[in-house]
């Protein structure tokens, strides 16, 4: 998913590889752009390598977003080739099961703007099936296991719950617009963006049904 990142960011604009790291955590959230310098460095020798990247020179000595103490790698200035333009068309049609994972979903959904519709579809569907699953698997062990879960647990469980009831609301709007052909609201009452959409146990909070009453 790091390749797909990495392309459509230097498809956008060259960028050196503190930018790209920057730009990634803008373009992904900070969680999951948790990426250090030692998987960033491998991954666009492993692009260069394959013909998809190549170097368009270093970044001036004065340019402010590279911080002073940066090495010569971090000031080089890496482009998207021909070639990689075709890789990243080929990875941003994919839509299997990796792309219903939670990093994999992130990624793909950050370039939805260049995904086709019929694509952008089966992956929201998809990820939709992926969420209700894990719900459901929340509400068998609440509904199984709450008396043997102390409080904190189970406190846990409910709050991962919400978080996946309010995913699958979300994604079935979005599933909603995709059909009728409209583009996500914009704007501090639209519905979250993707790096709100919590791995499991959740990292939001929303409405619970059909959950035992609290202790």
């Amino acid at each position: 998913m790091l390749d797909l990142a990495i392309l459509g960011l230097l498809q956008e604009s060259p960028m050196h590889g503190y930018e790209l790291r920057k730009e990634l955590a803008t373009k992904l959230g900070a969680i999951r752009a948790a990426i250090s310098y030692g998987t960033l460095y491998p991954t666009l020798r492993r692009l260069q390598a394959a013909g998809w990247i190549t170097e368009a020179g270093e970044a001036a000595a004065g340019a402010e977003e590279v911080p002073p103490l940066t090495t010569r790698r971090g000031r080089v200035v890496y482009k998207i080739t021909a070639e990689g333009k075709e890789r990243f068309a080929e990875l941003l049609a994919q839509a299997g099961p990796e792309t219903y994972d939670d990093a994999g979903f992130g990624v793909h959904f950050a370039f939805f703007a260049r995904t086709d519709r019929a694509t952008r579809l089966r992956i929201l569907e998809g990820r939709r099936r992926k969420v209700e699953e894990r719900r459901e698997g929340l509400r068998d062990v609440l509904a199984r296991a709450t008396e043997r879960l102390d409080a904190y647990t189970l406190e846990l469980q409910r709050h991962g719950l919400d978080a996946c009831e309010r995913e699958v609301r979300w994604l079935e709007e979005l599933i909603a617009n995709e059909r009728s052909g409209r583009a996500p609201e914009a704007g501090p009452s639209a519905s979250p963006p993707v790096e709100d959409s919590p791995p499991p146990p959740g990292s939001t909070t929303g409405s619970t049904t059909n959950l035992p009453e609290r202790p």
